[in-house]
């Protein structure tokens, strides 16, 4: 995978790629990055990259050639067809199954905005995705980007030391996760379920499965109206609900 990011801040973004998973994903050569200032691109002489709003209101809204011209640029570096991804609070709602989406992807361009927002020529003619990390307006769409960013590299083929490690988090299989626990079984009079230091795998198995409903129907319950349940979480949901 091949990911370009268009900012007017690199300097914000570069140190989160260099380090932890995202550091050990290019060392292993499973994704690349540039990182395009689309202000090098504007043709504008005092190399502005926004203007005032037409109809009058407040803020500057960011122009579309210089954007437009990076982006073409980036696509015939590559001479791929690349998912084009705007951030924007505007745009859907981020989740597990959208970053499970675009992991599938060669080629990535993420637009990261400032100012009052874009110009809507930009938004309706150059764009495949537009995402939001969330109900809420940050200063710029570069930690949104990163946030995406992270959560589809880590789901590339190889890019965890554990290949389990992906598909049983929570959101990857509709429910929220079991609990984890680990050595000393017993701190300061706080021990380790049984189960899990019986070494019957099939039971631990069932337990896990048991925690992660009950965590969704206490925590996210809306999650289940999009779940569907095998006939044996529908028992287990049904005794939890008995036991709560």
């Amino acid at each position: 995978m091949h990911i370009d990011i268009l900012t007017l801040f690199p300097e914000m973004i570069d140190p989160i790629f260099q380090s932890s998973i995202l550091k050990k994903a290019q060392e292993k050569q499973k994704f690349s990055y540039n990182l395009v200032n689309f202000r090098d691109y504007t043709t504008n002489k005092h190399n502005k990259v926004d203007d005032y709003p037409y109809g009058g209101g407040a803020g500057m809204v960011l122009t579309p050639q210089p954007v437009f011209d990076a982006v073409e640029s980036v696509k015939q570096e590559k001479a791929t067809k690349p998912r084009v991804v705007l951030m924007c609070p505007q745009g859907e709602t981020f989740n597990q199954k959208k970053a499970e989406e675009l992991a599938k992807e060669d080629h990535l361009i993420f637009i990261c905005g400032h100012y009052e927002g874009y110009d809507e020529r930009i938004r309706e003619h150059l764009i495949t995705d537009e995402v939001s990390i969330g109900d809420y307006v940050l200063t710029g769409g570069e930690l949104g980007a990163m946030v995406v960013v992270d959560s589809v590299v880590r789901l590339l083929p190889e890019v965890l030391g554990n290949e389990e490690s992906a598909p049983q988090d929570s959101f990857s299989t509709g429910l929220l996760e079991h609990p984890h626990y680990t050595r000393p079984a017993d701190f300061r009079g706080m021990k380790v379920p049984d189960i899990l230091l019986s070494g019957d795998h099939a039971k631990i198995d069932q337990w896990r499965k048991k925690e992660s409903l009950k965590r969704t129907y206490q925590r996210r319950k809306e999650l289940l109206d999009h779940h569907q349940l095998s006939p044996a979480e529908k028992e287990m949901l049904d005794e939890l609900k008995d036991e709560l």
